[in-house]
């Protein structure tokens, strides 16, 4: 959702502050890593740790690591003998995520997989308390497939970038892979029985999934 500059300003000044860390991580990955807009920024960042701190997880999976900004804060609603797993395709990032995990206090709590989701999901024997969906816009249909078992009744799935630039309200006709995935995983949602579901209009569109 597009806001206005000051009206993001001052949303964010009355918003808990972004902790120093993840200040750090931010700007390092705005200076030195490609497509730093994936990252989830300040505002993002609290709404998930927020989230997590209301459903108090010990076992969250994550779909799409980039710089472990997003796997921070839901760290931070982990109950004290909780786990996040963590996957990103991009084994060369590895170097720059982990100090900053470190550094966060996470290096117990946060475990990094590397390499492809759809095939390390099915190795993980662990039931979800909450999964973020936030990897290949193309593959969310086959993530979600691929984990609704392993999340536990009540559970939660939170999926970034449903209103993918506004793009999911043009034709069909002209969308991209990526829009057509994401329009596809929107439509799937809505019509499946086994969860409630919402989207926030916040920054690129957050949809909110309870299974029941």
């Amino acid at each position: 959702m597009n806001l206005s500059r000051e009206i993001e300003e001052y949303i964010l000044g009355y918003s808990e502050p972004e902790p120093d860390v993840l200040r750090e991580l931010n700007r390092e990955t705005n200076i030195h890593i490609y497509h730093p807009r994936m990252l989830s920024g300040h505002l993002q960042g609290r709404i998930l740790k927020m989230l997590s701190c209301m459903i108090k997880p010990k076992n969250v999976l994550e779909i799409g690591t980039y710089t472990g900004y997003s796997a921070i804060c839901l760290a931070e609603g982990l109950v004290p003998e909780g786990k996040i797993q963590t996957i990103e395709i991009n084994d060369e990032l590895e170097d720059f995520i982990r100090p900053y995990i470190i550094k966060a206090g996470f290096e117990n709590k946060i475990i990094l997989h590397f390499g492809d989701a759809l095939k390390i999901i099915p190795t993980l024997n662990i039931n979800f308390d909450l999964v973020f969906i936030d990897g290949d816009k193309r593959e969310y249909i086959d993530y979600y497939n691929s984990i609704i078992q392993k999340v536990i009744s009540g559970g939660y799935i939170i999926a970034d970038n449903v209103l993918w630039d506004g793009k999911v309200i043009e034709n069909t006709a002209n969308m991209d892979e990526q829009t057509l995935g994401i329009v596809n995983f929107n439509k799937m949602i809505q019509e499946d029985s086994r969860v409630s579901n919402v989207i926030f209009p916040i920054r690129d569109g957050m949809m909110v999934i309870q299974k029941l």
